[in-house]
């Protein structure tokens, strides 16, 4: 089982601590989920948040990504560099590709692109992106990346983008690109990562429904023909994780699990508990489950 963990919540002036002595240590991955911009009221609109969403601030700090895994390839050879979720939707498919490419290039090919088409309308209308087509043109959005990564000369004559033939250099360090992985439950999301996607990216959910999602995924994915191909699924698991929580859900199909080696409240703990933390968690499960 590959075990990754979120920087959000950290203070940032830890980042390069944390990521160095997870790659020490041989987590997988670490993730920085982001947005641009939050109304001043979110209310119950978040989706993750429980009832009343009373946890979830819009005066969170966010940070950009790909700035962020930029600066911590610099210092780490090994752990994957992931978005958890990047919204594709509010992008040019051309600013997107140029991020991802950039880190990955940085990384020595360590970036993983996790996306989704975003949740919350007032993002979208703040900054002058349509909100009812998003999933449809995230669609569109990850054909161009692909064909950007990969083709010399790329001319794109879809339904939302259309452009003359360009060149797009450099390309990814893997021949077969930066992986997407598509997040969200409802069924409209399920069927477009199954098509669009290189695996799932989930949040948090029991065993129960992380069985029940890969189950759908799989049988949109033989639908569509393309059961034999790589599909990775990434899962976050609610605390405590223990070794037994891994193994369930790695029986279930899940290859990534999303952990929380220090516990909150992230953003008020020092350096040294958080490698601590790390340190812990990698002794009493990460060593037992690679």
């Amino acid at each position: 089982m590959k075990l990754g963990f979120f920087l959000a919540g950290v203070n940032p002036r830890h980042y390069l601590t944390i990521a160095k002595r997870a790659d020490e240590l041989g987590y997988e991955s670490v993730w920085m989920p982001e947005h641009l911009v939050f109304p001043a009221s979110i209310g119950s609109s978040h989706p993750y948040a429980g009832p009343g969403a009373e946890n979830f601030n819009p005066d969170t700090p966010s940070y950009d990504p790909f700035v962020v895994m930029g600066h911590v390839a610099a210092v780490t050879k090994h752990v994957k560099l992931g978005t958890g979720v990047y919204i594709l939707p509010l992008r040019n498919p051309f600013v997107t590709a140029r991020s991802a490419v950039t880190v990955d290039v940085l990384s020595e090919g360590r970036m993983l692109l996790g996306v989704g088409i975003g949740w919350l309308k007032n993002e979208f209308l703040a900054v002058g992106e349509t909100w009812e087509n998003r999933g449809a043109r995230s669609v569109e959005i990850a054909q161009i990346l692909r064909r950007l990564w990969s083709e010399e000369t790329i001319a794109h004559q879809g339904k939302y983008y259309k452009f003359d033939a360009v060149k797009f250099r450099p390309k990814p360090k893997n021949p077969n690109g930066i992986p997407l992985l598509f997040g969200g439950v409802t069924p409209p999301a399920i069927e477009r990562a199954a098509q669009a996607g290189e695996g799932w990216f989930g949040v948090r959910h029991s065993l129960e429904e992380a069985t029940e999602i890969i189950g759908r995924l799989k049988a949109h994915r033989a639908k569509l023909g393309l059961g034999d191909r790589p599909f990775e699924i990434t899962v976050g698991c609610p605390p405590p994780v223990t070794v037994e929580h891994i193994r369930a859900y790695e029986k279930a199909g899940v290859h990534r699990m999303m952990v929380t080696p220090w516990g909150p409240p992230q953003g008020r703990l020092t350096p040294e508990h958080l490698v601590s933390g790390l340190e812990q968690f990698a002794n009493d499960v990460l060593a037992k489950v690679k």
